[in-house]
């Protein structure tokens, strides 16, 4: 099995593997993983994972990827710039040169369908992506799908919104709360999704041995809440002020462009297919259950010191 991107999300697929893998007999499976930092080396065999030096961006150090794996999982992010991923099209030349993997799992975005205006969308919704970001993700889909046509593996594409995770840089609305960061009037507000980070290892899992060919997927949770009611649940569980709400005009002089973006794009999404064909069963089905269990930890552990 190849990780490639072995971040946070990466990292716990490899802790959910770590008990496979020690099987006696070589019996487990054999996780790799490619980075391009020796810093992140030590850190990976730690969990038991085999790194392999390479670059998304150098397709020349990439060459001992081919035919390495039997299953690919591709968490990795395109570049900063450009409306095309050229790091997924570098990654496909190389696996195109060997042995082709049964399975390759890609981790996408909801980005990809651009505004809904608070529709409820499902994986037939054909990809609209209004930023830079999305028409890169849009574009290894593609790239992606034509692969696996062409080459007979079975490519699934999760199309994922936002993690959170308590365990997690930046993982839960703590950090923004405490700055005080305005949300949107509820006239104006949007709807957004959420997955915990656990959960999107575990659909990843999923996905590499119960994935329909040419295959995507929601990976996301139950939650139907516009993001102003997502930061005030959080604030309620924390204990701390609910955020001001504040128009859309004044939010576009105030805020940051990246935190606009996600305040300019409003869907619901479903989730199904994740249930039905992968046989998911979520263990935070709403960010409710997610944060109450973070904020329980955070509370047990400051009472223990």
């Amino acid at each position: 099995m190849l990780i490639v991107g072995c971040g946070d999300v990466g990292q716990r697929f490899a802790r959910l593997v770590q008990p496979l893998a020690a099987r006696p007999l070589g019996r487990g499976p054999r996780v790799l993983a490619l980075t391009s930092s020796l810093d992140k080396v030590a850190e990976l065999r730690a969990l038991g994972v085999q790194p392999l030096l390479g670059n998304l961006d150098d397709v020349r150090s990439l060459r001992r990827l081919r035919g390495v794996a039997h299953r690919v999982l591709h968490l990795a992010p395109p570049a900063p710039q450009g409306s095309q991923d050229t790091r997924t099209a570098n990654l496909l030349r190389v696996l195109a040169q060997g042995h082709t993997p049964p399975s390759l799992v890609y981790g996408s975005t909801t980005g990809v369908y651009g505004d809904c205006a608070g529709e409820w969308v499902d994986e037939t919704r054909p990809v609209a992506p209004a930023t830079a970001r999305g028409q890169r993700r849009a574009d290894a889909q593609a790239r992606l799908r034509a692969y696996g046509l062409r080459s007979g593996v079975r490519v699934n594409v999760l199309r994922i919104p936002g993690i959170y995770a308590p365990n997690r840089k930046g993982g839960t609305p703590r950090t923004r709360l405490l700055k005080g960061l305005p949300v949107l009037a509820h006239g104006e507000d949007v709807f957004t999704n959420h997955i915990h980070a656990d959960d999107l290892a575990r659909i990843c899992w999923a996905a590499l041995w119960r994935g329909k060919p040419q295959r995507t997927y929601h990976a996301s949770d139950d939650t139907q809440l516009r993001m102003g009611d997502y930061f005030d649940l959080a604030a309620d569980l924390y204990g701390l002020p609910r955020p001001p709400r504040v128009s859309r005009a004044i939010a576009e002089q105030t805020l940051p462009p990246v935190m606009l973006s996600f305040m300019s794009e409003s869907r619901r999404l479903r989730n199904d297919r994740i249930k039905q064909e992968l046989r998911v069963q979520l263990r935070y089905p709403t960010v409710r259950e997610g944060l109450q269990e973070s904020e329980s930890n955070r509370s047990a552990c400051a009472s223990s010191r």
